[in-house]
């Protein structure tokens, strides 16, 4: 089973409707936020026990748990043709996706699964190995997005980056040392966002497969953001050129 620690993680499975085994707080731990996750838990059916702080450690194996842990049933683990299903099922097929090239950290991965959801893409793609994994830290990361977005291992990443040019996708790569500035690509087509990992950016051979290389402008001595903040910048492009586009047509 998994265990899902924080309030925002065990809420968002609650409310996802998630399958859970049972839900532990601690003793004492009494607020809105843990009142409401009674509640759902109460209309779902799911138990809810309330133990000394102690107990919660060893359940959630970290005292970093907020006083709310859950047990839930593992995930189905998310396939690349899941999350093409999801794109086509929305906005005329307008796929957005975003695919990681090692991202190693967990607090990145999730705060980049966090942004993907709330820019509207439709999942993220991440590889098998030498990658942060989708752990609870990652859940906690993502303030409970993980429980609404598809995020999908594969084996091979430059593989996928081919099937997904097969369905009709132009894939930007994100990089320092870019050809062009990340304003100067066009977004309202099918897109794959390729992110690469912290301090080493994309490797050679995901780089080549990009049709684009675009850079961040930035000022000063800093020459390259945070992956995660990265990637909410050119998001949030990608929906401001394609909300553009649709207000023309």
């Amino acid at each position: 089973m998994d265990r899902l620690t924080g309030i925002h993680a065990v809420k968002e499975a609650l409310e996802a409707q998630r399958p859970i085994d049972r839900i532990a707080i601690a003793k004492g731990r009494q607020d809105t936020r843990v009142e409401e996750i009674v509640q759902l838990a109460r209309k779902q059916g799911v138990p809810v026990r309330f133990e000394d702080r102690a107990q919660l450690d060893r359940i959630a194996d970290s005292k970093d748990h907020q006083g709310v842990v859950a047990l839930a049933a593992a995930r189905r683990a998310a396939t690349l043709e899941d999350i093409l299903a999801r794109a086509n099922g929305n906005h005329g097929g307008m796929g957005l996706i975003v695919l990681l090239d090692g991202v190693e950290d967990p607090h990145n991965l999730g705060a980049i699964v966090r942004t993907t959801l709330a820019a509207g893409a439709h999942g993220v793609v991440i590889p098998e190995r030498r990658a942060a994994g989708l752990t609870d830290t990652v859940a906690r990361a993502s303030a409970g997005a993980l429980e609404h977005l598809p995020v999908a291992k594969v084996t091979n990443l430059v593989r996928t980056m081919e099937e997904l040019k097969e369905a009709g996708y132009w894939l930007v790569g994100l990089d320092e040392d870019g050809d062009k500035n990340y304003t100067e690509v066009d977004y309202t087509s099918p897109t794959g966002i390729v992110l690469g990992s912290e301090g080493k950016g994309l490797h050679e051979l995901t780089r080549k497969r990009c049709d684009f290389v675009v850079k961040l402008p930035t000022t000063g001595p800093v020459r390259s953001l945070n992956v995660s903040v990265a990637a909410g910048v050119v998001l949030f492009e990608a929906i401001r050129q394609r909300r553009s586009s649709s207000r023309k047509v």
